[in-house]
């Protein structure tokens, strides 16, 4: 994905929230079923919380059972970029928006769906813009 957003680490500071800050820019989580979208079933897109860029439709949005918003797919396959995460002495593959870079959260090959892939996100990660009836 081209034009990527880069600002300096006081622009994310004062942009995010602090929560939004430890996660998006410090590769954060949050605690399981405690993120504002875990449990939210409505008609959407999930956004990137530090630039807006568009992930997640909610259509592809599932109840995973693990306490995170998880998701089959991202939007498109331009929308995301994968990293290896050898932290917490595991390897792990992170999910980071494309555009700003920001961490979202990590990907498994546990779900269901065509790709048998759970982006398994957090809340903090994401804004949600209802779907317009």
């Amino acid at each position: 994905m081209s034009d990527k957003i880069q600002l300096t680490d006081a622009e994310w500071r004062e942009r995010l929230t602090p929560e939004q800050y430890q996660v998006l820019r410090q590769a954060g989580t949050e605690r399981a079923f405690t993120g504002k979208y875990e449990k939210n079933k409505a008609a959407g897109m999930y956004r990137c919380a530090g630039c807006g860029a568009p992930l997640f439709l909610s259509g592809t949005k599932y109840d995973s059972g693990s306490g995170w918003p998880s998701f089959t797919a991202p939007v498109d396959g331009e929308a995301v970029e994968v990293h290896r995460d050898a932290s917490h002495g595991m390897v792990r593959t992170e999910v980071r928006c494309a555009k700003c870079e920001g961490h979202l959260g990590h990907v498994f090959p546990d779900g269901p769906g065509p790709d048998g892939l759970r982006y398994c996100m957090n809340s903090a990660s994401l804004d949600f813009e209802p779907q317009d009836d």
